[in-house]
């Protein structure tokens, strides 16, 4: 099983830019869907997005598309979320997770196996 460490997070102004990376120790990698999730306090985890194990298809939630891209990069077992036009309620924890039986589509955080620890991402406005 593969354990995974998010960093990238931080403070930033409303309309900047983050990327979150999530490193993946273990050689299995390649065997894992990946997604991001976020959680602001008071509220459930919810999703934010995801690539399959080849990295050639990817899902976004509604309220991040066209400003948040996932990419992984297999050589690096690293899966990234690029974050641009950030606003103050993308305010949250955010985590990654790895599933081995997710398949697109497939938000629910049940179905992800591991996670990482969180990387706080802060928005002021």
């Amino acid at each position: 099983q593969v354990q995974l460490v998010e960093s990238g997070g931080g403070l930033v102004q409303a309309g900047g830019s983050l990327r979150l990376s999530c490193v993946a120790s273990g050689r299995t990698f390649s065997s894992y869907a990946v997604g991001w999730f976020r959680q602001a306090p008071g509220k459930e985890r919810e999703f934010v997005a995801q690539i399959t194990r080849s990295g050639g298809n990817t899902l976004s939630a509604d309220s991040v598309k066209g400003r948040f891209t996932i990419s992984r990069d297999s050589a690096k077992n690293t899966v990234y979320l690029q974050m641009n036009s950030l606003k103050p309620e993308d305010t949250a924890v955010y985590y990654c997770a790895a599933g081995t039986r997710v398949f697109l589509g497939i938000t629910s955080p049940r179905a992800y196996d591991v996670w990482g620890q969180g990387t706080q991402v802060t928005v002021s406005s």
